[in-house]
Parts: structure tokens; C-alpha cells; sequence
């Protein structure tokens, strides 16, 4: 009758055949081994009485990792693949007791964000003013040149080569709020700031707002761009903007589909104006809901288009053919 006990899985196992006579003999031999081992025994067909003793090894003998490592090396077996196994098991233990969120937040927290004053205010009363952005590239703001191009071709098709009219502007991917800031200090009466990272908000956008001034004609809403197009019936209670800038990390974004959730959106009037950057080798369509394409201008690897309203895209033509008879 065979007498087995449940084997342990390891990366190391002894195989012994032995005779009835010489069962004692080994295990005490296997006694006196540092090792832990199960044992199995069973008849064979080699000889009548004989046992096949099975021995596996189980960790936390007392072995070192370099111990270890040389047993599984000499019998042949990849030496790192334990090293490997184990860290992987002490990974999904640590998930299993709930340490996993722990060891994901004291990561986050090692990383230390920090700011620098590389941007400014290129234009109306708050011209010259440093603005705070974030050290790397996990915040990246419109380039000072892509910007003032905009609010330049913006308040030529607008009419008012000088300043903005007094509406209201949507800053979408606000970040450090360059933009919106930009709008209220060109004349704008109002800006909206969507920005979902908190750590942004507390540390660079509002600091920039108070900095310039400009925090009680601004609102920050705390939220994703999709979430705010979503609900955009209640953020247009006052009507459609007046100016919406898109500035998306080009990466995290589909262009197709967010255009089209703006194009439908209540946000956008028959006389608004929307400025996109976008990155090269990116499928801008040629209108926007009741808007059409007035400009598409490329700035290296950024490209610059802005949509309005069709009286703007004339008006851009008669000022055209009026120089040219000149």
C-alpha cells in the first residue's frame, strides 16, 4: 500500500530509488538535511518492495539567495527565474493585503513637481507678466509665437486689430491658463479655465490668475474636457462662448471626436471663434459645426487652425483683394 503525502511545488526536486532494506538509511540522511522535504513512496514495477521517494524542496530553509541560485544553476535549471517568481509572488501578496494602493501612492508622492516662470503675457495690461508653468513636459503650453499668431489673426478677423471684444472665452486644456490670461489681458470681459489635474489648478493656474489680477473675471472648472462637453447645458446658461481655445496633449486626444463633440455642443454660437492647435500629419476638417476654417498656419511640427463665423472668412478676402488693388 502506498503511503504519499502532498507534494510542495519547487524549483528544485531529489528523485531516489531505494530498497525496503535501505528506506531508514535514507531518511535519515534526509533528517540530517537543512533541507525541508515531503516524502511519497509507492511500489514499483522494477522490483517487488522497492519505493520511489520523492523529495521536494521548500523555501525558507535557511538558505541564502546565492545558495539558491547555485543549486538551480547545477541541476540545470535557469538560475534568475526563482529570483524572478518570487518578487512577482511578494507583488501579488502585497495587492492581496492591500498594500498595492499603498506602494502606487508613495511612488506618486516621491515625485516632487516643481515650477518655473518661463511664459508671459505678450499683449493688453497685463503684458510682460511672468506666468508659472510646470518643469517637464507633463504640462505643455502653446508656444509664445503659436499665441500671439492667434490673438493676432483673431483680432484682425474680428475687426479690431487692437484688442478683443469684450465676450467671453473658454480655455479648454487650460494648464497654466496662458491662453485664457492672454484673452482677459487683450479684453476679454470673462474666461472659463477646464483643467482636471489638481496639483495644476493649486499650484500654477490659480497662482497665475491672482498674479496677473485676473482671478475675479475668471472660473476654473476642476474637471475633464470630455465631462465639461457633456454637461455642457450647464455651463451655457449665459449662452455660447465667444472665443474657445483647444489646446490637448496631442497623445491623449482623437481630434476626429472631440471636434465633433464641440461642433454640437451648445457652447458654440453662430459668432464664435475656436482656436485648435494640433500636431502635424492631423485631418483638420474644413468647418466646424456652423463655423468654417479662416486660418490653418503651421509652426514647425505645430500646426495652428481657427474657426469662426462666415462673415469673418469675407472679411479676411475683401482686406486681401483691398492691399493687393493697392
Amino acid at each position: 500500500m502506498a503511503v504519499s503525502s502532498s507534494l510542495i511545488l519547487s524549483p528544485l526536486h531529489f528523485n531516489f530509488i531505494a530498497n525496503n532494506k535501505d528506506i531508514n538509511k535514507n531518511l535519515s540522511f534526509l533528517s540530517a538535511n537543512p533541507l525541508i522535504f515531503n516524502i511519497s513512496s509507492k511500489p514499483t514495477n522494477i522490483n517487488k518492495g522497492s519505493s520511489i521517494v520523492l523529495c521536494s524542496y521548500k523555501s525558507g530553509s535557511g538558505l541564502t539567495a546565492e545558495d539558491k541560485r547555485v543549486l538551480r544553476e547545477r541541476y540545470g535549471f535557469d538560475p534568475n527565474e526563482y529570483i524572478s517568481e518570487a518578487k512577482n509572488e511578494r507583488i501579488k501578496e502585497g495587492k492581496k493585503q492591500g498594500k498595492g494602493k499603498e506602494v502606487v501612492a508613495e511612488e506618486a508622492a516621491k515625485v516632487h513637481r516643481t515650477t518655473h516662470k518661463l511664459l508671459q503675457v505678450l499683449g493688453g495690461k497685463a503684458k510682460r507678466k511672468k506666468l508659472l508653468s510646470p518643469k517637464g513636459m507633463d504640462v505643455r503650453p502653446m508656444m509664445e509665437v503659436v499665441k500671439g499668431a492667434a490673438f493676432d489673426i483673431l483680432q484682425a478677423a474680428d475687426g479690431c486689430p487692437a484688442s478683443l471684444r469684450p465676450g467671453r472665452w473658454l480655455d479648454l486644456y487650460s494648464g497654466t491658463g496662458s491662453v485664457g490670461i492672454e484673452a482677459i489681458s487683450r479684453g476679454c470681459s470673462e474666461a472659463h479655465f477646464v483643467e482636471m489635474d489638481p496639483w495644476v489648478v493649486s499650484n500654477v493656474l490659480r497662482p497665475n490668475l491672482e498674479w496677473t489680477g485676473f482671478l475675479d473675471a475668471s472660473v476654473i472648472h476642476p474637471v475633464r474636457v470630455e465631462t465639461f462637453l457633456e454637461q455642457a447645458d450647464r455651463f451655457a446658461g449665459n449662452g455660447p462662448f465667444d472665443y474657445i481655445s483647444v489646446t490637448p496633449p496631442y497623445t491623449q486626444v482623437d481630434y476626429g471626436m472631440l471636434m465633433s463633440q464641440i461642433s454640437k455642443s451648445p457652447l458654440v454660437g453662430e459668432n464664435t471663434f475656436i482656436v485648435v492647435e494640433y500636431p502635424l500629419r492631423t485631418d483638420m476638417l474644413d468647418s466646424c459645426g456652423c463655423l468654417v476654417k479662416i486660418k490653418d498656419r503651421r509652426f514647425g511640427r505645430t500646426h495652428l487652425a481657427i474657426y469662426g463665423p462666415k462673415w469673418a472668412q469675407k472679411k479676411r478676402k475683401s482686406d486681401k483683394t483691398l492691399q493687393n488693388t493697392t
